[in-house]
């Protein structure tokens, strides 16, 4: 294991992102501020008559989530993504750096994003919600493990990807649908069959549900089935990266 140049990647790839805050960090808090006000100020005294239950805890850690997966996505794929592009891939695959560094260092880069855009997320909902932590290992263990998920399947987007419109194609096509079929705004046991069946196979639903158990300490699906899932995805997105990079599957012209 190279620590140097894993550390130096790493550094890298925060330093990258944080020198444009406004892009990277603040822009995606303003929208998920706009999602509290929109759905939570506006309709929230409609829902909570639907639910029965307040309608602003129950999105905070949907919304969360939302921001964490996105940003964690967006970081890794753009960047590597980028350096494909401009041809500078080469200086890191003649570095003497494995696949193990590579993929860790740019993963640490997308987690530190996410996390960081999560957790600013949940501090703004402070101001509508006020502060909510039933399970904070839980809720700890949930937040670690997505923001590693997306950073991995970023890292898998960009090296798949061979034009910009591939690269948009996971956030566009498949990360959004299932995002907003997870149950980010509304819980799926009150959906009807066979909707509610059909949710089981959104991967996203159980994270967002593990969210909220270790937010709220309630959730529509058991949060054990969650951390299982999440496991079983970090594994296996963890292996397809690492054989790709091994490989240097479309990163050695």
């Amino acid at each position: 294991m190279n620590a140097s140049g894993l550390k130096t990647l790493f550094s890298k790839e925060v330093r990258r992102f944080l020198r444009v805050p406004g892009q990277t960090v603040l822009s995606p808090l303003i929208s998920t501020t706009l999602y509290f006000v929109v759905f939570g100020v506006s309709l929230g005294g409609r829902m909570e008559e639907a639910t029965g239950q307040p309608y602003l805890p129950f999105i905070v850690p949907g919304l969360v989530f939302l921001g964490l997966a996105n940003n964690a996505f967006l970081n890794t794929s753009s960047s590597l993504f980028i350096m494909k592009i401009q041809g500078t891939i080469v200086d890191l695959l003649v570095a003497p750096m494995g696949p193990g560094e590579l993929l860790f260092g740019f993963v640490g880069g997308g987690m530190v994003r996410g996390l960081a855009v999560g957790l600013l997320t949940w501090a703004v909902a402070l101001a509508f919600a006020g502060f909510q932590l039933a399970h904070p290992l839980v809720t700890f263990a949930f937040l670690l493990g997505t923001a590693y998920v997306f950073s991995v399947l970023g890292l898998v987007a960009a090296v798949w990807a061979e034009k910009f419109e591939q690269i948009n194609f996971f956030p566009t096509f498949v990360m959004l649908p299932l995002t907003f079929l997870g149950g980010v705004f509304y819980s799926i046991n009150r959906l009807p069959e066979p909707w509610r069946t059909i949710s089981h196979f959104n991967p996203m639903v159980y994270m967002v549900e593990g969210l909220r158990y270790g937010m709220l300490g309630t959730s529509a699906l058991a949060p054990g089935v969650g951390g299982l899932m999440l496991a079983l995805l970090a594994l296996g997105s963890t292996a397809v990266a690492f054989a790709m990079l091994e490989r240097g599957y479309k990163l050695k012209q």
